[in-house]
């Protein structure tokens, strides 16, 4: 019933939702066409109306519910002021109330005026506990430096150029002028995270002019914002800036410990040929009993041996060939920096870390005191063994070796969480990114955790430890018994058949069938058709009042602008009647992050309701993989280097696509980390339709963690891994014995560690899940904590567990192997496409914000998932086109079809915006005409 739900009053034409009119017109044994006949009378209408209230107790929607409501809604926009949102939280109240909902225009009115209130209660909570001096502090920020050129707030917003020394200093010369506005303590904390971020947001994207016209309260509650958002924005900065320039010294002085080995290669070898002639001198010598002096002599004088000896010590390396000892050559550089560095974070440590801590108090100590030599009772625990010989000489501890050891401790020690930087985003106590211990307890007392596995400790290993024994016995069998499909183990390991990866001839006919009749069609005129369908423009609402862009085209400009990596400045001279400064506008005000999340959903979820979509799969597995963009020009100082893509500096665009080629999530990501923290990534926080249960990726794409977790959130994790005989399987038990296993086995599972840990585990997957850290950065910490540590062991032996089954499933299916090389194949088939449409820039990023990278990925990702859908729409048309024309084209044939295809797709020239009227409503373009045969 309406009135029940969804709650509303039907018109005088509205008819009924037809599953429920068909339902009542079946149980009063009637017609459906008897509503027709119903309620002409306005009299009837009113007086059932009225009777159904009184019988079912539903209340009319009076002024006193919509002040109930206001008050109601006023509480949720301190968290979150889109007008959806709290829209369909006043509906769902208003159900449970039953309430009979009023007219969209009171709902948007109810919600618009607590948006308003919430606003001015955010300012004043933010702007209150501002005394005058604080005021002043930030009204400065909106006046221009001593050099006139930029404000305050514009330089203090700059990102650092290069990972340098000079760079360093500058920034934490802005750390120090944002900690001087001397904020009060715990401001951060009186407004809802996603508010706050919001507003500085807003602020961000003002002018100095704009932001100095607001009425008082607003103008300090947006500056306070913007001062909390950019003293963590810059603090992570120069720490990423210290990791970088670390790891830039240590490459430096790996690579010149090799070119100097390798440049003293001849002299090597003349010192290893020689040594070798005295060798077998000696050896005859002894032989023979004659003098060995002698037989030195005969080979070569005395003199000449001495001097070789004396070479040889110069030209060998240390014994265990380490360049480590290359770090002090680099000693100034880090000294430029390090003591203002040290100054200036507000560090704490966990117990694991105090060591390191203790060093660098003693470093702080010695800066402040210009003191040159360390402590004799400086803290030493903290140093590896590898460090030890540089560190602790005959004269006492070497100074520049101490200071660079604890330097680098520290870097490792930020990563893993167990020393944190206070005011910082990505360096915070590991405990702030879990789910309050409170708040856990209660969850799991209720059975509420979000989890997909046992909570009870006992249930779980039991029925794991249970199934692992069963797989292992029968692998154990089948391998005996040579009846392992395409595999075989044998003593020297495991030998798999390779997947004969053919498309039949039948298949590929009908994919040069098809790709020959596709339309001919601009890139432009693609995006503006896909629009038409999906309206996927529409979510690129107003930062600031959520209106639609006035002017589609111009927002459909900025979009390709990115996605084809022309830039704006460039797209503004490809585009009659475009200026930079509106598409600067646009992108400043409409692209965001989440704007493109939002959009990339319609398109994706488009192409997973079009019944073609099915033959390429039903939407429940999906692959990710990383694609390496060299960075070149302004940005060249922002890529890392992973020897595995060359030597050039570079980014990663980590993108999962689903099994029906739509890509549904993209991230931005330093080519030197592993692409194993970015899985979960995407198959938690896309915002599509889609429901993945089984997800592939290359070796890259695991680690033990990443298994762990896969089965903790419900997802069966699944993949290729390169040599699959070096990976070992673990059994629950030292004592049985897999005969034919024996060369896999790696050891025997801890399981006193997950029992020991099993409520750490599940608090952090129910973080990860909740969405209070995001997975890839509990896997960044996790990966970087030191072997010892509890909660990783734990999650490792977990992880075994689950890599264990998995390899054992491989072993036994060629369905499953056959399952993973096709999802992968996909999204190498999508990077193609991709590398296609970002051709311009030699296909380098140049932009040299984070933020600017983050928008040429997504909207890459967009155009991409738009050309998907379009093809998927036109590829039915094709295959139809062919069977109308009398050829028969087996359905199951077209699993071999791809809509990841551009030879029909123009991506160059003058990005024109024709509209496609002429195509008519409903409509489509012609296909191209049939070739005869």
């Amino acid at each position: 019933m309406p009135l029940r739900f969804p709650g509303v009053i039907l018109g005088a034409d509205e008819p009924p939702f037809p599953p429920l009119l068909r339902l009542v017109a079946n149980q009063l044994k009637v017609g459906i066409e008897s509503w027709d006949e119903y309620g002409q009378r306005e009299q009837t209408r009113r007086e059932h109306l009225v009777e159904l209230q009184t019988v079912f107790g539903f209340q009319p929607f009076t002024i006193g519910h919509y002040r109930q409501a206001v008050q109601l809604l006023t509480e949720l926009a301190m968290q979150t002021d889109k007008g959806i949102v709290l829209a369909r939280a006043l509906i769902e109240h208003l159900r449970r109330q039953s309430v009979i909902v009023p007219a969209l225009n009171a709902v948007e009115r109810a919600s618009a005026e607590a948006i308003t209130r919430a606003n001015r209660r955010l300012y004043d909570a933010l702007a209150e506990p501002l005394t005058d001096v604080h005021r002043r502090r930030l009204d400065d920020l909106l006046k221009r430096r001593d050099n006139g050129k930029t404000t305050w707030l514009a330089w203090l917003r700059q990102s650092p150029v290069k990972p340098n020394s000079r760079h360093m200093l500058e920034h934490i010369e802005r750390l120090k002028a944002w900690q001087a506005l001397d904020l009060p303590s715990g401001i951060e904390r009186l407004v809802h995270q996603n508010r706050l971020l919001k507003i500085a947001r807003e602020g961000g994207q003002m002018t100095p002019a704009d932001l100095a016209k607001f009425e008082p309260q607003r103008r300090y509650a947006t500056l306070v914002a913007l001062a909390i958002e950019g003293m963590a924005t810059v603090t992570d900065e120069i720490i990423d800036l210290h990791d970088r320039i670390l790891g830039k010294l240590f490459n430096a002085a790996k690579n010149k410990h090799q070119q100097q080995f390798q440049a003293s290669g001849k002299a090597i070898n003349a010192k290893v040929r020689l040594f070798g002639r005295i060798g077998q001198a000696l050896i005859e010598a002894k032989q023979a009993g004659r003098d060995p002096f002698a037989a030195i002599e005969a080979v070569m004088s005395w003199d000449a041996f001495a001097e070789s000896v004396t070479e040889a010590q110069r030209l060998a390396q240390p014994e265990d060939f380490d360049f480590l000892h290359r770090i002090g050559e680099s000693y100034a550089t880090l000294r430029r920096y390090a003591p203002e560095f040290l100054d200036v974070l507000k560090l704490r440590a966990a117990p694991a870390a105090k060591d390191v801590l203790d060093a660098i108090e003693v470093l702080r100590s010695m800066n402040s005191d210009n003191a040159r030599k360390v402590p004799t009772d400086a803290p030493t625990e903290f140093i590896k063994p590898r460090w030890q010989k540089l560190v602790m000489t005959d004269t006492g501890i070497d100074r520049r070796y101490y200071e660079l050891c604890a330097l680098s401790e520290l870097k490792n020690a930020l990563r893993s969480g167990d020393i944190w930087v206070q005011g910082s985003r990505q360096f915070k106590d590991f405990e702030d990114y879990l789910v309050p211990p409170a708040k856990f307890a209660s969850l799991k007392q209720a059975s509420e955790l979000p989890l997909a596995v046992a909570t009870d400790c006992d249930q779980y290993l039991h029925d794991r430890l249970t199934l692992l024994e069963t797989q292992l016995a029968t692998v154990n069998r089948m391998a005996l018994a040579n009846e392992l499909p395409d595999a075989i183990i044998t003593e020297s390991g495991l030998k798999i058949t390779p997947l004969d990866a053919a498309v039949p001839d039948t298949a590929q006919a009908l994919i040069d069938q098809t790709a020959m009749i596709l339309p001919h069609v601009k890139i432009t005129e693609l995006l503006l058709e896909v629009d038409e369908w999906t309206g996927f423009t529409r979510h690129f609402a107003h930062l600031k009042s959520g209106d639609l862009a006035k002017d589609k085209n111009l927002l459909l400009t900025t979009i390709l602008a990115d996605a084809i990596n022309l830039g704006l400045t460039k797209m503004a001279e490809s585009c009659p009647g475009t200026t930079y400064a509106k598409l600067a506008w646009l992108q400043a005000w409409h692209i965001r992050d989440e704007t493109y999340g939002a959009a990339l959903a319609e398109l994706v979820n488009a192409q997973f309701r079009h019944p073609f979509a099915g033959h390429w799969g039903d939407g429940t597995t999906s692959s990710s993989d990383g694609q390496n963009f060299r960075t070149g020009s302004k940005a060249e100082s922002t890529g890392h280097i992973n020897p595995k893509y060359g030597s050039s500096p570079g980014r990663t665009f980590y993108t999962h696509i689903s099994d029906q080629y739509a890509p549904f999530h993209t991230k931005v990501v330093n080519v030197g980390v592993r692409d194993s923290t970015y899985v979960l990534d995407g198959l938690l926080y896309h915002e599509s339709d889609l429901r993945i249960e089984e997800h592939y990726t290359d070796t890259a794409g695991f680690t033990d963690h990443v298994f762990a977790l896969m089965h903790l959130l419900g997802f069966r994790f699944a993949p290729r891994i390169r040599d699959l005989g070096d990976t070992k399987l673990y059994i629950p038990k030292g004592d049985a014995t897999y005969e034919a296993l024996k060369p896999m086995i790696g050891g025997t599972l801890n399981i006193k560690h997950v029992r020991a840990h099993w409520d750490e585990i599940l608090r952090m997957a129910t973080s990860i899940k909740q969405g209070t850290a995001t997975a890839s950065l509990m896997l960044r910490k996790l990966g970087s904590y030191p072997r010892q540590n509890g909660l990783a062991v734990a999650l490792r032996e977990l992880g075994r567990i689950e890599r264990t089954l998995f390899i054992l499933d491989w072993l036994q299916s060629v369905e499953l192997r056959r399952r993973v090389h096709a999802g992968l194949n996909k999204g190498e088939a999508r990077n193609a496409l991709a590398r296609a449409v970002f051709f311009n820039r030699l296909g380098e990023i140049r932009d040299r914000s984070f933020e600017q990278q983050r928008y040429r990925a997504s909207g890459l990702n967009l155009v991409t998932a738009a050309i998907v859908l379009w093809n998927t729409v036109y590829l039915e048309r094709a295959a139809n086109a062919l069977r109308g024309h009398g050829q028969a084209v087996d359905d199951g044939l077209l699993q071999y079809l791809s809509p990841l295809g551009w030879e029909h797709i123009n991506l160059t020239g003058d990005y024109l915006w024709r509209s496609s009227a002429k195509i008519g409503a409903g409509k489509f373009r012609p296909l191209r005409p049939l070739q005869p045969a």
